[in-house]
């Protein structure tokens, strides 16, 4: 395998809103020990965490990342599995506070190493390109709020001309089959994502599954409503007999959908297809056509096809203005660059590195 970490996303630009699960992907009371960095835009965060990451792969440990859904090249969060580790970025949007602070969670300032004279010698400027890049922002959520409603609309007819009953019923008969109880019988989600609207387009991990999950069945359902109810009767069965499992949720409507399932212990994976990510044509394939009603589903056709056209169209204009934001908070990241102190912030870096490394040893 060319890199030793699966990605997923922990925060989602969706049509409810900016929707984070930073907070529910460690547990305190299960050993856990998070490590919560504080700092302003370019002050280091993301490159602290690739330190810590290319460490702990020499290390031998199994790592997982989670890019910024704003800047996938950048960091928000990486995960020590072995350790029980993770280290997050704690600040807006994805604000994060100590829940047991200094025995569970530690804070790391960043904004330590910064010069606050310089800082202040440039405050009308900051200003300015903080409260810029707010306005893009929101216009992006504009744009993805409005592209939810149209893929909720889509959700919802799909309801009337599938049978919701039948796919439950085929996703217990299908998660009863392949998922015995399991040895550890310690049950636990983690919910995440592995797709997300970015300045690059609909990103999606689809490596994340294929290179880590051998037993992957697809579900394919361009409609979605058939793969949601297999999906949750998959989860009911997976928790009950105690596996430990990640759920991905849709990135547009994450209260409403869920997207995959993955149990690790059995390295089986449920996924569903789409646009953005497709899987291999050798995997085990689902077609929900056999719960349509064929007849309703050519009374909406027309309307399903508009909406996912139109769709398209509000995405792109949430990926332009994405674009536009990122190119506003470069500017951003300059000021706080130009302030920092890096050279004394690596060697904390190093520092800080080898005590996170050698935490539970």
């Amino acid at each position: 395998m060319e890199n030793n970490f699966s990605k997923y996303f922990l925060a989602a630009n969706s049509a409810e809103g900016f929707v984070s699960h930073f907070e529910d992907n460690y547990d305190f009371t299960d050993g856990w020990r998070a490590y919560i960095i504080k700092g302003g835009p370019g002050t280091g965060k993301s490159s602290f965490m690739k330190y810590i990451l290319v460490k702990a792969i020499d290390n031998g440990y199994s790592v997982e990342l989670f890019p910024c859904s704003s800047d996938p090249d950048s960091l928000d969060g990486v995960i020590i599995k072995e350790k029980k580790i993770i280290i997050l970025d704690g600040t807006a949007p994805h604000v994060v506070e100590p829940k047991i602070p200094g025995v569970c969670e530690e804070i790391i300032n960043l904004g330590q190493f910064w010069n606050n004279e310089k800082l202040r010698s440039k405050a009308q400027e900051i200003i300015t390109v903080t409260n810029e890049n707010k306005k893009l922002h929101k216009t992006a959520s504009a744009y993805i709020s409005a592209a939810g409603e149209l893929i909720c609309d889509n959700f919802k007819l799909s309801k009337r001309f599938i049978n919701l009953k039948k796919a439950e019923h085929y996703g217990l008969k299908l998660a009863n089959r392949l998922i015995p109880k399991s040895k550890t019988n310690t049950p636990k989600e983690w919910v995440r994502f592995i797709g997300g609207v970015t300045p690059k387009g609909v990103v999606a991990f689809k490596r994340t599954v294929e290179d880590f999950y051998k037993n992957i069945i697809v579900i394919d359902d361009k409609y979605g409503g058939a793969a949601n109810e297999i999906m949750n009767a998959i989860r009911k069965i997976a928790l009950t007999r105690g596996y430990e499992i990640i759920t991905l949720k849709n990135p547009f409507l994450p209260s409403e959908i869920t997207d995959h399932m993955l149990i690790p212990e059995l390295s089986l994976a449920f996924v569903r297809e789409y646009e953005y990510m497709h899987f291999s044509e050798s995997h085990r394939r689902i077609h929900a056509r056999r719960f349509f009603d064929v007849n309703v589903l050519r009374e909406c056709r027309s309307r399903l096809t508009f909406n996912r056209r139109l769709t398209r169209e509000l995405l792109l204009g949430a990926i332009e203005t994405l674009t536009q934001a990122k190119s506003i908070h470069d500017k951003l990241e300059k000021y706080y660059i130009d302030a920092m102190n890096f050279k004394t912030m690596t060697l904390f870096a190093e520092q800080k590195a080898k005590e996170i490394l050698i935490h539970n040893a």
